[in-house]
This record gives structure tokens, sequence and C-alpha cells, in this order.
């Protein structure tokens, strides 16, 4: 089947075009291969939000969720075997797309958003997901927090390939890098014959998500308005300048040269959330060779229906300085801003987990 023009003229300027929702009905009705035929989808990502929202509005689920509770078995281990079934399914859909490329046809799972300040908790996480879901074009999504950082650095040594999400700040994104140009270092050091062949890392870099803190602060300070919806996009382009610096090293290059693969920059948060703003805005500001873009099926149609290039990333780099020094200059905290977007984000995901381990726990009990 075709592709759609708009969509394929992304994936040509380098955007690999992932879908940022996962459940099992999209799997059984065909929904998500459409996608790949169709709408040049080469990866998913998933977080505890998207199978709360999956799981409880869904019958597809009751057969397994009934063989669980007559099993007996814990909510937590039920949660892991339903989650981890539909990435499985979903890296097996995806591993024509993963022998394509080499790179993309990935799907991550997230470790539990509770262990987020807790390395060894987030380390055994992430390698017990990599054996139960056993699949080579997996990726574990661990979050960018300080207490996570070394478990980025455990987990890509072990050979596990890594989603590190939740990064808003240009400084911890710096750290993101380190951390896993750091895995690979050790990786080597252990087994100077080590391969890299296979290991492969995405950092996710949120964008509408500034835009909404940004936007507010704005507005609470009486600054101009047409500052407004301009330091999302911003702030990504100047990680995909730190993103080019590190990748360009020294460092970087020793590792290439033993096989090594860059750690791609990916756009998450793309949904536009503020209807004044033009609905493929973080899609349209934010193509760059070697990143991904994981967008809600929404913003996919309408990138698909009327979406337009805008201004290369790689050419945007003064101009977003100056946005990031003016929103600074009305007043904002810019530190801040980051930090109280990272707590919010984990206890979001925090919420939706217990949300979801709520839910699944009530089917078990209906089903036993």
């Amino acid at each position: 089947m075709a592709q759609n023009e708009n969509l394929a003229q992304l994936s040509k300027a380098g955007v690999a075009v992932w879908l940022d929702d996962l459940s099992r009905d999209r799997i059984r009705s065909g929904n998500l291969q459409s996608l790949v035929d169709e709408q040049s989808v080469v990866g998913v990502t998933t977080n505890p939000s998207i199978f709360a929202a999956a799981i409880s509005g869904s019958k597809s689920y009751d057969d397994q969720l009934h063989a669980l509770a007559v099993r007996k078995v814990s909510v937590e281990e039920a949660l892991r075997t339903i989650t981890a079934a539909d990435v499985r399914d979903a890296c097996d859909l995806l591993a024509p797309v993963a022998a394509r490329t080499g790179r993309d046809g990935r799907v991550s799972l997230e470790v539990a958003p509770g262990l987020a300040h807790d390395e060894d908790a987030t380390a055994a996480e992430a390698a017990h997901l990599w054996w139960l879901v056993d699949r080579p074009n997996l990726f574990i999504k661990i979050p960018a927090t300080l207490a996570s950082l070394p478990a980025i650095t455990t987990s890509i040594a072990k050979g596990i390939s890594v989603n590190v999400t939740l990064i808003f700040s240009l400084e911890r994104y710096k750290a993101v890098m380190d951390a896993y140009l750091s895995g690979l270092e050790q990786r080597l050091a252990e087994d100077p014959d080590a391969s890299f062949e296979g290991i492969e890392s995405v950092a996710s870099f949120f964008v509408s998500r500034v835009d909404t803190e940004i936007d507010k602060r704005l507005d609470a300070s009486g600054a101009d308005a047409s500052l407004k919806g301009k330091a999302g996009v911003a702030n990504a382009q100047l990680a995909y300048q730190a993103y080019e610096e590190v990748f360009s090293s020294d460092r970087w290059k020793a590792l290439e040269a033993k096989g090594a693969s860059k750690q791609r920059p990916l756009w998450a948060s793309t949904g536009v959330k503020n209807p004044e703003y033009s609905d493929t805005l973080y899609l349209s500001e934010l193509i760059a060779p070697d990143t991904v873009n994981t967008m809600p099926e929404k913003t996919m149609q309408a990138y698909a229906d009327h979406g337009q290039a805008g201004t290369p990333v790689q050419s945007a780099y003064a101009d977003a300085e100056k946005v990031m020094q003016s929103v600074a200059d009305a007043g904002v905290d810019l530190d801040d801003v980051f930090r109280v977007l990272e707590d919010e984000a984990v206890q979001k995901f925090v919420d939706a987990w217990d949300e979801l381990t709520g839910s699944v726990q009530e089917q078990l009990q209906d089903k036993a």
C-alpha cells in the first residue's frame, strides 16, 4: 500500500515516525499494521497511562485476566504478564521493520515509575523486563532522574537497549548522553571483544509540557505574549545542537569505530495541548536527521492531512538561544521549570501505575 506522502517526506528527512500508543485491540484489529503500511510508522512507545487506558477500556484482556486469576498470581505479576504480552506481540509485528532498518521497529516498555529514584531497583527491573519480553527489538524505558542515570549505564553495559525518558533540560540531556557512552565504555572495559550489535538507545526529550509550564508562568508575569508557544521547540532545537556536539566528539568516534550506534534524540510529548497553536507544531519544527518523533495518532493524522516542514532544526540554533534567553529575561526560572516538570511527570506515571494496578486487581477479583 502507498504511504501517506507527508509522513513519507518526514521519514526521508531523517525523522523516524513512531506511534505513542499501544493496545491489544490495535494489534488484533490490524490497525497497527495499517499504520506501518500506510503512515510510515516504524516504532511504538508505551507508558503506564497508555496501558491503563488500554486495559480498562477493552474486553480483549478478559481471557488472560481469567487465566491469571484462577492461578491466583499477584497483581504485580499479572500486570507485567499482560503488558509484556502486548509489547512482545508488537515487537513481532514490527520485526520486519527492525530487519529492514537495523535500528527502528522498536517497542518501548517502561520500568515501574515508582522506582524512578532507586538506581538498583531500576536496573534490576530493566534486566527482568528485557528477559521477560525476550525480543531483540525491545526498548526498556528508564527515566532520566538523577538516581536512574547509573541504571542506564548498567543496562547498556549488559547489552539492554534503553529508551531514556522524561528529559526536559539540556543539562540533564547531556548527562543522559554521558550515561549512554559510559555504558558502552563499561561494556568494552569488561570485555574488549564485546559486540555492540543490536544495542540501540534513544533519549526522549519532552516538548509540549515545556510550553504548557512556561506559558503559564509567562501569563502570570505579564510578559510579552509573543514568547508563548516558543520555548518547547527552542529547548528541543538546542538539545539537537548538544546531540551533534557529543556525537561528533573523539570520545564518540572511538566507540563508533567499535560498531556502536548513536543514541538518537526522540521528541516526546508532541501532541499540541494549546488549541491556539498549530496541531502539527512539534512535528513541523523538529525535523532533523537521525531523530525519532513519537506521536499520538491524532497528531500523526493531522500531519498526514496538512503537515508542512518548518525551519530545519540545524538552522535554528541562534534563534532558539534568543527565545530561551528572552524567556529567562521575562522572569521565568528555567531551572525551576525543569525541576517541576520532572517531578510532575514522575508523579503522573506513578498515579497512572497505581490506577492500572487497582483496575487489574479489581478485574482479577471479578474473573476469579
